[in-house]
Parts: structure tokens; sequence; C-alpha cells
């Protein structure tokens, strides 16, 4: 007997999705940044990275949603003959539905039906690998869950004659139903509340960690954009220019393929080392769930000294891209941090470079680069040197011989102009970052 007769090779049948997108006229009706078209193209990237084939997708435009199903009542039979037609087996939505309105669509779409937010965090809870990201994952997808728990219960509602459990349900069915939604939803609350301690553990450990580094005066740039913006393949390329040897960080062609935070040390060109951070990438539409419960992560940002703001110049959408990530960086109170736009992806796109650069040409401060070849690098690192050097202030300092550590502070941190020494001690004119003016504000001279 061969191996092909002895055993039956599969593969998991991937589910069949159908996009839904609706556009709204009135104007207090969020959008989002994208046109329609272009936003369910990026649904349907987020679908194919959950594990979705998806077999087509419609679009709605209407003045405001509809409290009962989000879409107009034609559209839901349009969406049951796409059902029958395709095999479709779940429904998505490009906007976040209400529980209500989830429920609505799933009782007359008899299909499982979910939106951007759920299919976000299906995503973050299969590319979440440490603890802590775990951990953040798991509270937001309780806190999207919790008020949809009534989903759960339909068929005991059904049996019930339209109630779970009661005084009037069916013979068998009285009161296991809402005794057991109750039960569930308590369970629930008291896992959430467990996760928020835990997480504000984990909160208050990055502080105190920040704290330290903040003494040790290490430096930090943070990697923020748009997902699949190259951001990790960047952090590869300059490590590997400093150290060839250094452990790569994963990278992959999809939406959201690195999650957890990575920070690695690099020494930039005239010796000073500093720390790198990468971070998860930014979407349109993020949920608020999500910067929420990832908060204790996302600090690191509003802490750094500098940004580099990755862009996939090559994307149709790079300047929607780019607005996107402005709005998360003032959600997240680092809008006022001095930033980097780097344009990545050169390589692709040599002839229409220029074109371009002039059509983002409101970002004065960017620099062209190929995270992939490893072009523009060495001018990035450069610029960061040279933009951490313009946040230096300078002072004229008199340090005593019994303070000598702090003139070895001043090596490793600051630039050194001059240095001479007398009987009282040493006499430096320095240029110092900001955070460290407290340490040397009674050494300073008029």
């Amino acid at each position: 007997m061969t191996n092909s007769d002895r055993y039956h090779y599969t593969e998991t049948q991937r589910e069949q999705g159908f996009l839904v997108g609706v556009e709204m006229r009135a104007h207090r009706y969020q959008n989002g940044l994208l046109a329609i078209e272009d936003s369910l193209e990026e649904l349907a990237a987020l679908a194919d990275t959950a594990g979705v084939e998806v077999v087509g997708g419609t679009i709605q435009r209407l003045n405001k949603p509809k409290s009962a199903t989000f879409i107009g009542s034609g559209k839901v039979e349009e969406l049951k003959a796409y059902r029958d037609e395709l095999q479709v087996d779940v429904f998505i939505f490009d906007d976040e539905l209400s529980p209500r309105q989830q429920r609505g669509l799933e009782k007359s779409l008899d299909v499982k039906v979910l939106d951007r937010t759920a299919l976000i965090l299906d995503i973050f809870a299969r590319h979440a690998q440490t603890r802590e990201g775990q951990l953040q994952v798991e509270l937001a997808q309780l806190e999207y869950r919790l008020p949809r728990l009534t989903r759960m219960w339909t068929h005991l509602a059904r049996q019930a004659g339209g109630r779970a459990g009661g005084a009037t349900g069916g013979v068998g069915v009285r009161g296991p139903g809402e005794t057991q939604l109750e039960v569930d939803r308590r369970e629930i609350n008291k896992k959430i509340a467990h996760l928020k301690e835990t997480l504000e553990k984990v909160r208050a450990h990055r502080a105190r960690h920040r704290a330290r580094r903040r003494q040790s005066n290490i430096l930090v740039v943070a990697i923020v954009g748009y997902t699949n913006a190259g951001k990790s393949t960047l952090l590869n390329a300059l490590m590997q220019r400093v150290e060839s040897d250094k452990a790569s960080i994963y990278v992959a062609d999809q939406l959201f393929a690195t999650l957890d935070p990575t920070t690695r040390q690099i020494t930039l060109p005239q010796g000073k080392e500093i720390l790198f951070s990468d971070t998860v990438g930014f979407i349109q539409k993020l949920p608020t769930r999500l910067v929420v419960a990832f908060r204790a992560t996302l600090e690191e940002i509003a802490e750094a000294d500098v940004l580099l703001h990755v862009l996939d110049i090559t994307h149709p959408n790079a300047l929607e891209h780019a607005r996107a990530v402005e709005e998360t960086l003032r959600e997240l109170n680092a809008a006022d941090i001095p930033i980097i736009t780097v344009f990545n992806k050169i390589d692709v796109l040599e002839e229409e470079l220029t074109q371009l650069q002039n059509k983002l040409a409101d970002y004065a401060d960017s620099i062209p680069i190929s995270a992939k070849t490893g072009r523009g690098t060495g001018e990035l690192l450069q610029r960061i040197e040279q933009l951490l050097q313009e946040q230096l202030i300078d002072m004229t300092l008199r340090i005593p011989f019994d303070a000598g550590q702090l003139v070895s502070l001043l090596h490793e941190q600051a630039t050194i102009k001059t240095e001479t020494y007398d009987e009282f001690g040493a006499h430096l004119t320095v240029s110092v970052p900001e955070h460290l003016l407290s340490v040397f504000e009674a050494y300073r001279e008029a």
C-alpha cells in the first residue's frame, strides 16, 4: 500500500465571504478617509488576512443607516439572492454594526454577519504572540461581544415562543435561557475587570521601564505608519545596515502581520546609541476599543523623542493613509513630537517618484527610501541624528570633581563643544537633550 493510498490530504476550507459597503450622504455620519470603493478593497485585504475567500461585494448609498438592519430592506433582499447564488457563509460589513443591527441582519439573512471591527479583532487574535498582546486582544474582544451575547441564545427564544424563558415560556424551557445569559454576562464582566487590572499592571510596568530608560538617557525613535507600509522591513534594514548579524524581525506582505511591538538598539553614524521601536500599524476606521485596549503599548509612541512615519508611496491612497496615521497620532497626544516622513518603496516607482513627492509636498521633512533594498537608509539615519541634535539645548557648566559621573553622562548623551579643567573641576560648554536639563541646571553658569 502506497502512502497516497493510506493518507487523504485535505485543505482547510475557507469561508466564502461577501462584502457590504455603505456610503452615507449626510455629513454627520463618518464614512472614513477612503472612497467607498477603496475602503471595500481594503476590507477585502483584511478578509483575506483573516482566512476568508471574498466572492463578491456590493455598495449602497444612504442618507443615514437603518436602525434595524443598517442597510435598506431592498438591499437585504439582494443579499439573500447573493447568499443563495454564491453560497455565502458570511457577510462582512465595512462599518461597525450595533448589536441590534447585527441581530436583525443575521435573522434576515440566516448566515453569519461580521463588521469591520470583528474582522480586525480576529486578525489581531491570530497575530498576537506576546502575553501582553494576547491580553489586549482578549479585552477588546470581550468588550465587543458583551452587548452581543443575546445572539448566542436565539434558539432558546424560538423554543420559548419568542422569549428566552420567563413565566409564559413553553414547557421545559422556562428560565434557562435568561438565567444562562445573565450568568454569562456576569462571568464576562468579571473577566473584563480582571483583564483591565492585569493590563493596568502592565501599563505601570511599562511606565517604570520608560522612567528607567529616561534615567539612563537613551533616546527613542518610534516607527509608525499605516498597516503594511513597510515598518518592520525598515527596522530590519536599519539593523542590518549597522550590524549585519542582528536577528531580523518577522515581515509579511499582509495587513497587521506584526502586532506586538519590537524594540532594537541601533548606533547612529556618529556613535550615539538609540532605541528604535516598531509599533502596530494603523488603519482607517480603527476601532476606538482597540486604541483603548492597546493603550499601554501605544503610549510608547507618545513617549518617543522622534517619530518615523513610514508611508507606502506606491499605494494609490497614500495621502489618505497619511491622514489616517495623523488622526491616530492626535488621539494618542503624539501629534507634536518631531516627525520624519519616510517615503518607502521608491524602488518600485523610479520614474514617478518626483511626481509623487510633489503630491505629498506638505511633508517637508521627508526622505525617500527603499526598505527592501536599503537605499536611502544611510541618509535617514543621518537625518535622525540631525533632528535629535536640533533638539539639544546649549549650556555652560561647572561640574566639581565629586560629581564626575555627570561628566561621563555628558560624554554619553550630550555634545561636548569645549572641556577644560582647573582646581575646582570641569568647565564645559555642551548641548544637552531637553530631558537632561533638570539634571544639570544646578551646575549651570550664568
